[in-house]
């Protein structure tokens, strides 16, 4: 069975990252100029288009009234080095990454898609460094991105401490999942690298912080697309509804 809604490609000659960067925009089959529509920006949105069948996934839901009008934007990466440098808190091109979210992305779509301009209808979604780059930018833009969904994000110390000193999460609606086998995952170095306890001492401090937060250990989950599929009717139903 075809996709009922539409895909469309845009470039953007980013002057941050100096380079072209394609998005992907799936509009769901009622998609018209005279509603307003959600905004959902996923990291590795190759990933989540393909694995994650969020296209299939956005059609169901959409037919069944379990979310409300949302159009979903992938953006993806060169390889997994890129990867990290764009999406890793210590990559060198982090801070420029966030800049064309902020400055050329979001831009291009509220000029693109009919939207609300108000950060609780625009979401960052991503799995893995692409979750921590979610929240990541939404806690230094939070007037922009009102909702964050972060799936067996990456934590280290910068993600803590950013965490910790935010005075804004209160205004961020959170969903965020961790794997109860995600103690030894590994890296783009070629480590191995505990991703359970770090996320649940995320999940210990965001929960102090006030914001629309909803956190699950995946029973028996890994480091997989295997497990954040299976995942991903509650998550657009749970942050689009």
């Amino acid at each position: 069975m075809g996709r009922k809604g539409t895909m469309v490609e845009k470039e953007i000659e980013s002057s941050y990252l100096n380079e072209t960067m394609t998005l992907m925009i799936y509009q769901p089959e009622t998609f018209s100029p005279l509603y307003k529509y959600n905004i959902c920006i996923m990291q590795d949105g190759n990933d989540y288009f393909q694995m994650g069948r969020v296209a299939t996934l956005s059609d169901r839901l959409h037919d069944s009234h379990e979310i409300t009008n949302t159009v979903f934007a992938g953006i993806h990466y060169k390889d997994r080095y890129d990867r990290w440098e764009k999406y890793h808190p210590s990559g060198e091109q982090n801070e420029a990454y966030m800049k064309f979210l902020i400055n050329e992305v979001v831009p291009l779509l509220d000029e693109f898609v009919p939207t609300y301009h108000l950060g609780q209808t625009r979401a960052l979604m991503g799995d893995s460094l692409a979750g921590t780059i979610a929240l990541m930018t939404a806690i230094k833009y939070p007037n922009t991105f009102g909702k964050v969904i972060m799936q067996s994000p990456y934590v280290d110390a910068k993600v803590i401490n950013a965490a910790k000193n935010a005075d804004n999460l209160q205004f961020i609606d959170i969903y965020h999942t961790i794997g109860e086998n995600e103690a030894d995952v590994s890296t783009t170095d070629g480590s191995k690298s505990d991703f359970l306890m770090p996320n649940r001492e995320l999940n210990e401090l965001l929960n102090r912080k006030g914001s629309t937060y909803h956190y699950y250990e995946l029973e028996a989950g890994e480091h997989t697309w295997k497990y954040w599929q299976k995942d991903m009717t509650r998550v657009l139903t749970t942050m689009f509804n």
